[in-house]
């Protein structure tokens, strides 16, 4: 695979890099534009889609940092994107352009003041593994197998301005009005920031370890404090498949429940116990090892869950608060999905909206075991999605709803149940995480 001598870190050339994806954007609508004379709709809007993913995701890819991560999140957005930006956003969580040697080496010696052949026993010069914010390395120290994780040259430097570029894209996309909309994109930067300061998700790797230890079937690495640092991360070498190469091969149900399980207990445990939650659970950030143990290997995107948004949130999983109209009317204000000065027309509107989304949502925790594998549930989600998606009565309104603690939220719970259909989990337990608390 190429490798990279340099990644482009000025606003000017950042913003130019994506200007000229644009113009490759322009040049597909008029190849599709051309194609609707000889072909079909549908085929017409297939090649442009694949068109432009090829195109946006060949762009973010050298640009890497938070620009590649917005294309990452997107790939877990199965509901809303087309097949097609799904399948090549992906790619963002594996297969993109690595540093080179040299370059490596001149990050180990502004941030460590050494080679990193000097730090370790061996060190492989090739990455093992490469995405939106830094690559891993192979290394040996003391007779350990270790994983160097290597934070990209000037990303914490361009997320501000890389998600001003992004911002008037995802407010179309996603319907987002001006008003009160600087809150998300915020929480979004904020976030990001926290994903490029290593030393914080030392910190939070330890600490994750440390409170799940009790979880069965669930491992981490150890870590290195000794050499590790802001922009570098040194842990165990874990071996296992990456948790979709799992999920393509694995043909045995009972191991198949047996990863679901550790995976929804994990993150139920950290959610109703801890108040804080793993973020970004998407495939990469898991192992699965040869005996089935889940292998937790990244804590760079930690959600904390406030109390005065967990308690309405998960109240609103309770179907007979749903039905309370006065009870269900007053959380939705204090989750800011329905505000004082909506009109009358404007409060049924979404209110009746987010009784169908919550309604739908939460039908796993309306059961003692849940069947994650079960087409028709997804199947009904992305139904609802493109419901909305059509209806005319959203163009004009203001859609940005919801307190800003939504954005991860949500990422996390579809995060989750993606991962969840994926592995093909057909009977878990609900609320067996009650178990370990």
């Amino acid at each position: 695979m190429k490798t990279l001598d340099r990644i482009p870190t000025g606003k000017i050339e950042r913003a130019s890099k994506l200007i000229s994806t644009g113009a490759k954007i322009g040049v597909n609508y008029l190849k599709y534009y051309g194609e609707k004379i000889t072909k079909t709709e549908d085929e017409a809007k297939g090649n442009l889609n694949k068109n432009n993913a090829s195109d946006i995701y060949d762009g973010l890819k050298e640009l890497k940092g938070s620009a590649l991560k917005v294309a990452q999140m997107l790939s877990m957005e199965k509901n809303i994107l087309p097949a097609a930006y799904v399948e090549k956003f992906s790619l963002s969580q594996f297969q993109v352009p690595p540093l080179s040697a040299p370059l490596v080496a001149k990050i180990f010696k502004n941030y460590f003041g050494k080679k990193p052949t000097e730090l370790f026993d061996r060190f492989n010069p090739d990455s093992s593994n490469a995405a939106s914010i830094g690559q891993v390395h192979k290394a040996w120290k003391d007779g350990k197998e270790l994983a160097v994780k290597i934070q990209y040259p000037g990303v914490s430097d361009s997320i501000s301005s890389d998600l001003a570029m992004v911002k008037p894209i995802a407010m179309k996309m996603f319907n987002i009005k001006g008003k009160n909309s600087d809150q998300y994109f915020k929480e979004v930067e904020d976030k990001l920031l926290e994903e490029t300061d290593y030393e914080l998700e030392l910190q939070q790797s330890l600490e994750i370890r440390k409170s799940c230890e009790n979880l069965p079937n669930l491992a981490f690495p150890n870590y290195y404090p000794d050499l590790s640092n802001g922009k570098i991360i040194t842990m165990d070498w874990m071996h296992g498949k990456h948790l979709s190469t799992f999920c393509e091969a694995n043909k045995n149900p009972e191991l198949a429940n047996k990863v679901g399980q550790s995976l929804w207990d994990f993150y139920m445990f950290q959610i109703h116990s801890l108040r804080k939650v793993h973020a970004d659970p998407h495939p990469g950030n898991f192992l699965v090892s040869e005996d089935g143990t889940l292998v937790a290997i990244d804590f760079g995107c930690m959600k904390s869950i406030p109390e005065d948004f967990y308690f309405p949130y998960f109240e609103l999983s309770v179907r007979e608060n749903l039905e309370n109209k006065a009870f269900f009317d007053q959380k939705l204000l204090e989750l800011e999905i329905i505000r004082e000065d909506d009109s009358p027309e404007e409060k049924e509107f979404f209110t009746q909206i987010f009784y169908e989304l919550l309604y739908l949502f939460t039908t796993p925790f309306q059961q003692e075991n849940f069947d994650f594998s079960d087409n028709a549930f997804f199947e009904a989600i992305a139904d609802l999605g493109q419901k909305y998606t059509k209806n005319t009565q959203m163009k004009g309104r203001n859609a940005n709803r919801g307190s800003k603690h939504f954005i991860y939220m949500n990422r996390t719970f579809f995060g989750l149940y993606s991962l969840m259909h994926d592995i093909n989990s057909k009977n878990i337990k609900i609320n067996n995480y009650k178990n370990f608390i």
